[in-house]
């Protein structure tokens, strides 16, 4: 089921603060910690299911860090609520199928069509429209260097 949690939120502030910042080093968890006031102990955990599921690749190490695994137009934001949906699902697995004759029938059609079209928009979002959004807002990269306006 689609849910708006922390660890999603989390989950994408985190990537697009490394897709952001990253240049062409690492980024480290402290880092985003610091720019994002993302406690580390979530950090830390979306950040390792975030590289089993091939979204970041990490280094481990004193000068380690995260970098984006595929490039910035080749991951959705779909893609990172889907990792955080296995973090999150229940442990028996999915909901059971119960409720009256109307929930089933009538009303969670509804709802399970709003979800298709919310993942299908979530999709459609990558991590590069996200920084290009960053970048019209007007929040500035640390380690891109600023523009070059010397004519």
């Amino acid at each position: 089921m689609l849910r708006l949690s922390r660890k999603l939120m989390f989950a994408v502030e985190a990537v697009v603060d490394i897709a952001y910042h990253s240049g062409e080093g690492l980024v480290q968890s402290a880092e985003i910690t610091r720019r994002q006031g993302i406690p580390r102990r979530y950090l830390e955990q979306v950040l390792q299911h975030l590289v089993r599921s091939k979204i970041l690749s990490g280094v481990r190490g004193p000068r380690g860090g995260y970098r984006l695994a595929r490039e910035r137009r080749r991951i959705s934001m779909g893609d990172i609520l889907r990792v955080v949906s296995e973090i999150e699902r229940p442990a028996d697995g999915e909901e059971p199928e119960s409720g009256s004759e109307i929930a089933l029938k009538v009303v969670r059609p509804i709802w399970s069509g709003l979800e298709s079209a919310c993942m299908e928009r979530l999709d459609a979002v990558t991590v590069e429209d996200l920084c290009r959004d960053a970048r019209a807002a007007g929040i500035v990269s640390e380690r891109e260097p600023p523009p070059d306006f010397v004519i």
